[in-house]
């Protein structure tokens, strides 16, 4: 399964994201390979540390912000690993366009901001593309570093402001902003690996993948 954390908006959250999701799905027994296609590289030096601190398991990371080399190094190894997680820059990138076509899932993470909300619709252009050359791409839309209290006016507005766009399917699934997230990430864990433990934090990552996979 390929899955694919991209927004063409940055400061989303994306790397994070991608961080958490591989480090719990690793920690579940799946073989997961981590591709950052971002030239700042955020996800790969997350796994850097991870790799030089002991952490186990270990995960395997590349960076490929070229969208030819991205495409042809996945197509080359997808066979190798259970799940791949491509952490797409945030903007409309070669990387972004070649992971959307590869990609079995797209997760657009996004904050509960008119900003955020209306740089969705780029997303939704592209997600268009990418399905006139591949069918069967599930496109989700996540709120995340979503503000604490799931009725929050700005939440609730964000959420039901999904449904301008048919290309996207709202999961119920937020991830609030809280340190642990951030935290985790920056180690190159995920939350159930941090300690102390955010017991909320680790419920949120739970359900958002239980919803995914």
């Amino acid at each position: 399964m390929i899955v694919t954390i991209g927004a063409t908006k940055g400061g989303v959250g994306k790397s994070t994201l991608s961080i958490n999701l591989s480090c719990a799905l690793a920690a579940s027994g799946r073989d997961v390979w981590l591709v950052d296609g971002d030239r700042q590289g955020t996800s790969q030096t997350a796994i850097t540390i991870r790799t030089d601190s002991g952490q186990q398991p270990g995960i395997a990371v590349a960076q490929y912000a070229d969208g030819q080399t991205l495409r042809g190094q996945i197509q080359h190894h997808r066979s190798k690993h259970d799940v791949i997680i491509i952490d797409a820059g945030g903007r409309d990138s070669t990387a972004l366009r070649a992971a959307l076509v590869l990609s079995d899932v797209l997760l657009v993470p996004f904050q509960p901001r008119s900003l955020d909300v209306w740089a969705l619709q780029q997303i939704s252009d592209l997600i268009d593309e990418a399905r006139s050359v591949r069918d069967g791409l599930k496109a989700y839309a996540v709120l995340n570093l979503a503000d604490p209290g799931f009725t929050s006016t700005d939440n609730v507005d964000a959420a039901a402001a999904i449904g301008d766009w048919p290309t996207l399917e709202y999961l119920d699934t937020p991830i609030v902003r809280r340190k642990a997230f951030a935290n985790a990430a920056g180690q190159g864990v995920c939350v159930h690996e941090l300690t102390p433990k955010d017991p909320k934090a680790c419920v949120e990552l739970d359900n958002l993948i239980a919803r995914l996979f």
